[in-house]
């Protein structure tokens, strides 16, 4: 069952992250107590996509290894409706990163990813990484701190909150055992915040005189 989230006519704003969920294991006591041989507890990688109204458009369960950005290259691919703007951390300054969007939105997404602290300018002056270039000389011009206020950086946070979200009303650990029904628990557990966020979020009427 897909999220129960609103029909946008046209691209959106998609912010992405990801965060850590536990495997339910043995409790502490019986760790202490007993010293089982499986005392290394496993985890998953929750990654979400977040549009700029709370809701979560996109998600994925993964092994913890996997990494951001390829899981990203794949949510991008796979959002149909379009995307006007990205926003995610630097875990997603990747080439294929940027050419997914660029597949995806053409030239006109604005694209916000802070580059790494060694990023360098492409060599060949790619179109690809543009914007990315364009980061690194204005962060060099005035600082990371200021770049990431005249970018807008901070709508990182609107992933930030639903994870936050998530891990408060949800739990920070996955009940199921293995992986295909994790994934499953996931995908409900991302329906039950969208219903939580369809019913919070206030109705508006326009009035004309």
């Amino acid at each position: 069952m897909l999220p129960p989230v609103p029909i946008h006519p046209g691209p959106i704003h998609l912010v992405m992250d990801s965060t850590g969920l536990k495997i339910v294991g043995d409790g502490e006591w019986h760790v202490i107590k007993h010293k089982p041989a499986n005392r290394c507890r496993c985890w998953r990688k929750l990654h979400l996509g977040v549009d700029a109204d709370g809701f979560i458009v996109a998600s994925e369960l993964t092994e913890s290894g996997v990494d951001d950005g390829f899981v990203g290259v794949a949510i991008i691919r796979g959002h149909r409706a379009g995307i006007v703007r990205f926003t995610a951390d630097g875990a997603y300054d990747t080439r294929a990163i940027y050419e997914a969007l660029a597949a995806v939105g053409g030239v006109g997404v604005n694209v916000v990813i802070p580059p790494k602290r060694d990023a360098a300018p492409s060599a060949s002056r790619d179109e690809v990484l543009r914007q990315r270039d364009e980061a690194i000389a204005r962060i060099a011009e005035v600082g990371r701190r200021r770049w990431r206020k005249e970018a807008g950086a901070h709508r990182q946070a609107r992933a930030e909150n639903a994870m936050l979200r998530y891990k408060r009303i949800i739990g920070e650990a996955l009940r199921a055992r293995k992986m295909t029904t994790q994934t499953t628990e996931a995908r409900v557990a991302v329906s039950v915040l969208n219903r939580i966020t369809a019913l919070g979020a206030p109705v508006s009427v326009a009035i004309v005189r």
